[in-house]
């Protein structure tokens, strides 16, 4: 059959390249990570306002390129991403170098060096509109190379946009404000802080205007609160993924600056769901994909997902490394994963009322939970001052009192927070244990009550029963049944 040799355009399909969907921190991100693939450990992002006519400069200390390996990375179109990928390479489609400058601004410039050997080429998307044609010069403007200076090692690379039309309004009437140009660059910086947290913790420096970047961790792995789940490992198309989930703690943990720095860039509600990453670099994050609806109960649940980049295909990454599809395959558990820590949350939510801090209890108090002190771990219980509960003890007898005070005793016991904070919750031990003794009393007193109200009469039958009261879950069958022995049945004999 014959065939017809048909060239694209080259204006329509540069502009169109312009328009595929980034915004400016997922652009920076995507340039970053070719700085990270070429063994980068100091990568340098500079911003530069000059009333609209300034330039994004991203200068790394990487292992730099040859010119011919310039002049593949400059080529639209130079990759195929059905290549098999090295390993923990950030690169998808070879385009992000180009098409997250090019939305940006109208020209970009390179400048490599390797071995002290120097290479450069630069776009400009004016010049290839103009012609109509793919015009990628060999050198760099001379009014552009003064701006973005030199590479002073053996390796590194220098990316360089201007023109920035995209990004702050060049060559058109609505140059952005210096206070909106700044606020912008505070977004990208908050946003590379967590995208990157993963490298950054690992040994990676990216400064922004040669100021530090902190990793910022949506999991608060640090803080002593915070429930970590057990990771799982599923298999999706037979390629490993690893997912672990975290609640945080209840919001009444932190103080005003800590609760806003812990919400993230969206806010407690709208930072809940699933966190992808893919080679340790965050793709997506704070989304339950249509598996569940965001709601408050919900919003101390962060779910991190983890794969390699062989499984780009399973879970459709797309060319800007923002956008991901869950599989098929993972959908029933994640559903199952979700939904178990969905409900964790809402009890958390739900049962933890705010803490008063002070050691000292106030008499009067409205909280009906209180922390029992200031450790990190510290158990709630019921607030016995509330108004209305002293005026219900001043009207019952003793021994309604006494009934009345385990009854609260084994509430606060079985509260979720606390179960959620039992040091165990697995009977591991055959043995008779060494037992607290106020744990002690309130077993005897709940077998007590359950012999006089007849309810059961059988030791074993009280043994079970009371192992089985939340709060007591850690207390070996033994433990009890001696403590029965000792302190109850034989003097009730």
């Amino acid at each position: 059959m014959y065939t017809i040799l048909t060239q694209p355009s080259a204006a329509p399909v540069i502009q169109s390249l312009r328009n595929i969907g980034y915004k400016a921190q997922t652009a920076i991100a995507d340039i970053v990570d070719n700085g990270i693939d070429a063994e980068a450990t100091d990568i340098h992002i500079t911003f530069k306002y000059d009333n609209g006519n300034g330039y994004i400069k991203i200068q790394d200390n990487g292992k730099g390129m040859t010119d011919k390996e310039l002049q593949i990375a400059m080529t639209i179109g130079s990759k195929d991403p059905r290549e098999e990928r090295k390993q923990h390479e950030l690169g998808r489609f070879g385009m992000g170098l180009k098409t997250g400058s090019f939305s940006l601004g109208q020209r970009l410039s390179v400048l490599t060096k390797i071995d002290g050997v120097i290479s450069e080429r630069c776009w400009d998307l004016e010049y290839v509109s103009t012609h109509n044609e793919w015009y990628l010069f060999k050198e760099i403007p001379s009014e552009v190379k003064w701006k973005m200076g030199t590479i002073d090692s053996d390796n590194g690379t220098i990316v360089f946009i201007d023109k920035l039309d995209r990004f702050c309004g060049y060559g058109t009437e609505k140059i952005i404000q210096l206070s909106s140009y700044y606020a912008k660059v505070a977004r990208i910086r908050k946003f590379l802080e967590m995208v990157f947290q993963v490298k950054l913790d690992n040994g990676l420096n990216i400064y922004i205007n040669d100021n530090f970047l902190d990793s910022w961790d949506p999991f608060l792995c640090e803080h002593p609160k915070t429930l970590e789940g057990e990771t799982q490992i599923i298999k999706v198309n037979r390629k490993r993924v690893k997912i672990t989930p975290y609640v945080l703690p209840h919001p009444s943990t932190f103080n005003e600056t800590e609760y806003k720095i812990a919400g993230g860039i969206k806010g407690w509600r709208d930072q809940q769901g699933f966190y992808i990453y893919r080679e340790g670099r965050l793709v997506n994050f704070g989304d339950w994909f249509g598996l569940f609806t965001k709601d408050s109960f919900s919003e101390l649940v962060r779910i991190k997902i983890d794969f390699t980049n062989n499984a780009d295909d399973d879970w459709k990454i797309d060319i800007k490394k923002s956008s991901v599809s869950i599989p098929e395959d993972a959908k029933e558990n994640l559903k199952a994963i979700g939904k178990y820590y969905r409900q964790v949350s809402k009890e958390i939510m739900l049962y933890r009322a705010k803490p008063s801090r002070t050691q000292s209890k106030m008499k009067g108090s409205l909280h009906t939970w209180e922390l029992a002190n200031d450790e990190a771990d510290s158990p709630y219980l019921l607030n016995r001052n509330h108004s209305i509960l002293t005026n219900i003890l001043k009207d019952i007898d003793e021994d309604m009192r006494r009934k009345f005070n385990l009854y609260l005793k084994l509430v606060e016991l079985g509260s979720p927070n606390n179960l959620l904070h039992s040091s165990s919750l697995v009977k591991k031990e055959k043995q008779v244990q060494e037992v607290d003794e106020k744990i002690k009393y309130y077993i005897i007193e709940l077998s007590k009550t359950l012999i006089d109200s007849n309810e059961i009469i059988i030791l074993e039958e009280i043994v079970d029963a009371i192992s089985l009261f939340p709060g007591f879950e850690s207390v070996e069958r033994t433990t009890i049944k001696n403590i029965l022995e000792k302190d109850v049945l034989v003097n009730e004999r």
